[in-house]
């Protein structure tokens, strides 16, 4: 059986020509093995003419490019009018994409047309298996090519070819994570009629997205509608890199909410907050216009806590400070003196570590809380401690409209315009009061505002909430300034090694110059005393031709043949005819123009063996018998 099993499954690949065993092994099981039922399974078949249609509707997927080879041909699985459909439908409309999705060992068919994109195909597999888009993972579609914008025709994808489709696991490799937080997202947010692209990495969070849009579009975290966000659990602290994005680029759209009535906040009519009457205070849109804030009503208290009219913000808060002091005693915040840029300066942008919550007191002497807010709240024990502990305080008084409008310059100045338009937007009977501005996420904004209608335990528990929101802030910014610090020490460290290395290196270089010019500067000295001697060798060579007897004639008489046996390597020999009147020195002369001088050389006759240029060089050849003939040998000294 196990033979004609193999026989059948040899048979089955050779006509259907589909090359993936496990596949052609899937369509014979079940055929229950039998060949023509499984080769009916694979190939079309031409008769019928039944149409199938499919209503999905469309949503995104993350296509993680995992490698998977697909084979040339992959048969559907699928029922004989599933069949005839295709065939029908293929033979009207030859731009449809016939694709076999595998998903959990089941084969369905997916027909889309060819102008369809990748997002269109991941929507529709969606409504199909029921796999979220952002839990989709897919191989087989074209790896980098299939972005969601993708024409399904463009991806040269075979004729029914085979997609495997499966969700993907909730942890993902190592590999992987890297690869998307060092990914850069680009989102294309739609807010009106203005459009953003804006480009964040990885590990960007959603919240932190929405912040800058808030300082885009000017509309509050609070506020923001979007649309186009994946549905993803703790979305807004989610880094960008876990969402779920398309690629390369991800649609968004913004707007702002409809401003409702909110209630933030317990306001206590007295100081006494155990039998105070309670009431609600509305968001700050529901505030009075700027024209209906701080009238200027006529009065009979005490002179303001700062003049009409000031120039120097400095100079107004040291007036402000010395008068409040004035007036309600000793027991009382230490205000700072100086300007709102120099109070934020000192305690919002100081290391992570030294930094405090900026307590900004607006007083306005028209209100009625003023006198029990400074005297009794600001004046408790509690109250004291807290600010002095946690808070740099800064008073100004509103009660003057220019001073207002110095107040709100500076503010615009040092935060933004929205926190100008919320200290506008305080009416009067809502004075004084404390806004707490803190530092978060490198942006110095207000985080409360504390009105003046609240009571001592009110005015305490908004404190210490700021205090703790902020010193948890302040540690994670402490973490973040002290992971730089060790990132910059460490760069600090390696730029000085670095340099060491390359003065270190440049020191070699000059030692390896200096050595290299006086070696240069030896081989010029030696090459300049060569040449003097190879000139003055050359002198003497010609002076010494010079003074060498003219050569006889063979036949004239009386004449010596001197045959001379160079030193080796030479094997040649010089000859040349002398007079055997001519002196040893014309010999001499001879040898020595020819390259061979007697300081340097030995001129040794044959017989008897003697050095010739020991003897007399005014004797005649003839004396020293080297007539009619003689061999001499040179030999170096």
């Amino acid at each position: 059986m196990a033979e004609n099993r193999e026989e059948i499954l040899a048979n089955f690949q050779t006509i259907t020509n589909v090359e993936d065993v496990d596949e052609a092994l899937f369509h014979l099981e079940e055929s229950n093995w039998d060949l023509l039922s499984a080769i009916n399974r694979v190939l079309p078949q031409d008769g019928n003419s039944t149409t199938q249609t499919n209503n999905a509707q469309d949503e995104e997927m993350i296509d993680d490019d995992i490698s998977v080879i697909t084979p040339k041909n992959h048969p559907p699985d699928r029922q004989d009018n599933n069949q005839a459909s295709t065939s029908s439908l293929r033979n009207s409309s030859s731009d449809l994409v016939e694709l076999q999705v595998n998903c959990n060992n089941k084969i369905k068919e997916i027909i889309m047309s060819g102008s369809a994109t990748v997002s269109d195909l991941k929507n529709r597999l969606e409504m199909v298996f029921g796999i979220p888009v952002c839990q989709q993972q897919i191989s087989g579609l074209g790896g980098s090519k299939a972005t969601s914008t993708a024409l399904l025709s463009s991806l040269g994808l075979a004729r029914n070819a085979v997609l495997r489709l499966k969700a993907a696991d909730g942890l993902m490799a190592d590999e992987e994570v890297a690869e998307r937080l060092t990914t850069t997202y680009v989102l294309h947010v739609k807010h009106e009629d203005r459009d953003y692209t804006l480009k964040y990495p990885g590990t960007k969070t959603v919240q932190e997205v929405k912040n800058d849009l808030f300082s885009l579009t000017d509309i509050p975290v609070r506020y923001q509608v979007w649309t186009g966000w994946p549905n993803v659990t703790g979305l807004d602290d989610t880094v960008l890199a876990m969402v779920g994005l398309n690629l390369p680029q991800h649609e968004l759209t913004v707007r702002g909410a409809p401003k409702q009535r909110e209630y933030k906040r317990i306001i206590v009519d007295s100081s006494d907050s155990e039998n105070s009457s309670v009431e609600e205070v509305e968001d700050a849109d529901s505030f009075p216009a700027e024209d209906d804030m701080f009238v200027d009503v006529p009065s009979d208290r005490l002179q303001p806590l700062m003049s009409e009219r000031v120039q120097d913000e400095a100079l107004g808060c040291i007036e402000f400070a010395q008068r409040f002091r004035a007036r309600y005693g000793p027991n009382s915040p230490n205000f700072f003196e100086g300007t709102l840029q120099d109070a934020i300066k000192e305690s919002c942008l100081t290391p992570a570590k030294e930094r405090k919550l900026l307590a900004l007191y607006l007083h306005h002497e028209h209100s009625v809380l003023s006198n029990v807010f400074c005297a009794q709240l600001l004046g408790c024990e509690t109250v004291l401690q807290t600010l002095a502990a946690n808070f740099i305080v800064y008073g100004w008084d509103l009660t003057y409209p220019d001073n207002m409008n110095l107040l709100l310059t500076s503010v615009t100045n040092a935060l933004d315009l929205v926190a100008s338009r919320t200290i506008r937007r305080i009416p009067i009977d809502r004075l004084p009061a404390l806004l707490i501005i803190m530092r978060l996420r490198s942006n110095t904004e207000i985080y409360s505002v504390i009105n003046g209608n609240v009571g001592v335990s009110e005015l305490v528990g908004g404190l210490m909430e700021a205090v703790e929101r902020f010193a948890v802030q302040r540690e994670e910014d402490a973490k973040v300034e002290r992971e730089r610090l060790a990132r910059q020490r460490v760069k600090w460290e390696q730029d000085e090694a670095y340099q060491m290395s390359l003065d270190a290196d440049r020191a070699k270089e000059e030692i390896k110059k200096q050595l290299e010019l006086e070696r240069n500067q030896e081989i010029e000295r030696a090459e300049s005393e060569r040449q003097m001697q190879e000139a003055h060798k050359e002198a003497q060579r010609l002076g010494a031709e010079a003074r060498v007897p003219p050569e006889p004639e063979a036949d004239a008489g009386d004449v010596t043949r001197i045959r001379v046996r160079l030193p080796p390597p030479h094997h040649e020999c010089l000859e040349r005819r002398f007079r055997a009147q001519d002196t040893l020195a014309g010999l001499l002369d001879f040898l020595a123009s020819k390259g061979y001088p007697q300081e340097n050389y030995k001129v040794i006759s044959s017989w008897p063996r003697r050095d010739l240029t020991a003897e007399s060089q005014s004797s005649t050849l003839k004396a020293l018998k080297l007539y009619p003939q003689e061999t001499i040998v040179l030999e170096e000294r």
